[in-house]
C-alpha cells in the first residue's frame, strides 16, 4: 500500500497538467504515540497553518521516501521546506479566492478519474486504496480541488501576459545558438527574494556553493536537491523531466551543450537566483512524418425544414445515386451538400491529417480504401457521405519545429511570468512564523509587508 500511495504522489502532476508551481501533499499520521496539543505554527495573511497540518505533510514526504530515507535532509530542514510549500499553497488559494476562481464537483470528479486511470484503477478501487493507506478520501478530493484552483490561477496570471509572435519563432529557429533535440535535466535552484539586497544575494550564493561542494564530495544530486533547492520540485529531487532544448532558458543552453550525460554544471546565475544543473540524458531530434488523407464529402444537415430522419433518408438516397446509379459525386455535392467550405469544390476536402476534420471522420477515412465511398455516417453536424481519394506520407518536420518553437517560447514566458508572480506574492504578503526553529535564517519571513 505504501508503494501505491507513493504512486499517487508521482502521477498526480500528469493527471492535472501544468501544475509546475505546486505539489500535492497528502496527510498521514506524523507518528505514533501521544501527540502534543495542536498549535499555530504560521500566520499566512488571514489564515493559519497548524502544527498538525505540518506534521501530516512532513509525514507524507517521509513515507514517500521510506525506502530511501537518506535522500531526505535533516528533519529541521525538511520541516522548513514543507512549511514553505504549505505557505505558498495558502497564498495561492487566497489570491484565487479573491479573484473568484472556482472549481466544480464535476472538475474534481474528472481529476479523480484521471488519477484512477494513471494507476490502472477504477474510481472505486482508488477510493479503497486511498482509505486503506490511512488517508480520508474527502481530504484526497480536497487536495485535488486545491490543485485545480492553483492551475486556474496559473492560467489566469499568464493568459494576458504571454504572447508569441511569428518573428519570435523565426528568430529562435534562425538563431545560430538554436539546437533541436531533447534533454533530461535535474536542477537545484537557490532563490533570492524579490528586490534582493546585497546580503540576500551573498546568502544565496553561499548556499549554492555549499550545495555544489556537497555534490563534489559525493552526495547524490537528487539528495542535494532535496536538501538545498528552493524550487517547488525540490522534494522530488529537482527532476525537470525531458524538455526540448528550445525550452531551456537561453542562458543555460551553452552550458548544457558542453556537458556529458551525468555531468553536473557549476553555479549559474539567473534572474531569480543561482542554479546547478545535472544533464541526466539527451536525445537527437527525429524526422516528423505524418499520414495525410485526400477525401471529399457530402453533408446533409438537419434544419427547421428537414428533420433528422429526413436528413438521414436524403443522405441515403444520395449514396444510392452515387453507388448504384453511378451519378457524379462532385455534381451531387455541389447541388446538395450543406458544407459551405467544400460544396462549391465538389465536396473536395483537400489534404488533411486524421484529426483535422474531427475524430469521427478521421477514424472513418483511416479505415477506408482509396476510391471507397462510405455509407452515410452521423456526426454532430449531420449526415456525411465520404469518399477517400488518396493518402500520402508528408514530412512535417518544419511545421512541427515551428509549433514546438511557439510552445517553447510560450512555456518559457509563462514559467517566468508565474515565477515572478509567486515571488511578488510572497514578498508582499503577511507571513509570520511563530515557531523559531521553523524560521529559515536566510529568509525574509516574519517581515510584515509595508
Amino acid at each position: 500500500m505504501k508503494q501505491i500511495f507513493a504512486l499517487f504522489l508521482l502521477t498526480i502532476a500528469s493527471a492535472i497538467p501544468s501544475l509546475s508551481q505546486a505539489q500535492l501533499l497528502s496527510p498521514q499520521d506524523a507518528g505514533t504515540g501521544p501527540q502534543p496539543i495542536d498549535r499555530i505554527v504560521a500566520v499566512v495573511e488571514d489564515d493559519v497553518i497548524l502544527q498538525s497540518e505540518l506534521n501530516d505533510a512532513v509525514g507524507a514526504i517521509q513515507q514517500q521516501y521510506a525506502s530511501q530515507p537518506g535522500q531526505l535532509p535533516p528533519i529541521d530542514v525538511l520541516r522548513r521546506q514543507v512549511l514553505d510549500r504549505l505557505i505558498l499553497m495558502k497564498l495561492q488559494l487566497q489570491r484565487a479566492d479573491d479573484q473568484g476562481v472556482r472549481v466544480s464537483d464535476a472538475d474534481v470528479d474528472q481529476a479523480v478519474q484521471n488519477v484512477a486511470n494513471q494507476n490502472k484503477m477504477t474510481p472505486d478501487q482508488l477510493r479503497g486504496a486511498v482509505e486503506q493507506s490511512g488517508l480520508s478520501f474527502t481530504a484526497f478530493r480536497q487536495q485535488l480541488h486545491d490543485q485545480l484552483i492553483v492551475q486556474k490561477l496559473h492560467q489566469s496570471v499568464v493568459h494576458d501576459s504571454v504572447s508569441v509572435t511569428e518573428s519570435e519563432i523565426n528568430n529562435l529557429l534562425n538563431s545560430p545558438t538554436y539546437k533541436a533535440g531533447e534533454v533530461h535535466l535535474a536542477h537545484i535552484q537557490v532563490s533570492m527574494p524579490s528586490g534582493a539586497s546585497a546580503a540576500d544575494i551573498q546568502n544565496a550564493q553561499t548556499k549554492a556553493e555549499q550545495a555544489l561542494a556537497a555534490i563534489k564530495g559525493g552526495m547524490d544530486f537528487k539528495a542535494a536537491a532535496i536538501r538545498f533547492s528552493d524550487a517547488p520540485d525540490a522534494l522530488d529531487g529537482g527532476d525537470l523531466g525531458w524538455r526540448r532544448i528550445d525550452e531551456v532558458p537561453p542562458a543555460f543552453v551553452d552550458t548544457i551543450d558542453g556537458m556529458k550525460t551525468g555531468e553536473v554544471s557549476g553555479i549559474l546565475r539567473g534572474p531569480t537566483g543561482f542554479h546547478i544543473i545535472q544533464l541526466m540524458g539527451q536525445r537527437a531530434p527525429s524526422k516528423q512524418m505524418v499520414t495525410e488523407y485526400h477525401a471529399r464529402q457530402i453533408l446533409i444537415r438537419p434544419s427547421e425544414l428537414l428533420s433528422a430522419t429526413q436528413a438521414q433518408q436524403k443522405a441515403q438516397d444520395l449514396y444510392n445515386r452515387i453507388v448504384n446509379k453511378h451519378q457524379d459525386f462532385a455534381k451531387l455535392a455541389k447541388d446538395n451538400s450543406n458544407d459551405d467550405t467544400t460544396a462549391n469544390a465538389g465536396g473536395d476536402m483537400g489534404w488533411f491529417q486524421q484529426s483535422d476534420w474531427g475524430a469521427m471522420i478521421g477514424q472513418k477515412v483511416d479505415e477506408m480504401k482509396d476510391g471507397e465511398i462510405s455509407q452515410p455516417i452521423q456526426s454532430e453536424a449531420g449526415w456525411h457521405i465520404i469518399q477517400r481519394l488518396g493518402t500520402r506520407s508528408s514530412d512535417m518536420t518544419t511545421q512541427v519545429a515551428r509549433d514546438q518553437a511557439r510552445q517553447a517560447i510560450g512555456n518559457r514566458k509563462a514559467d517566468q511570468a508565474y515565477d515572478d508572480y509567486l515571488r511578488g506574492l510572497r514578498s508582499s504578503s503577511y507571513v509570520k512564523i511563530l515557531v523559531p526553529e521553523l524560521v529559515d535564517p536566510n529568509s525574509s519571513d516574519n517581515k510584515v509587508a509595508s
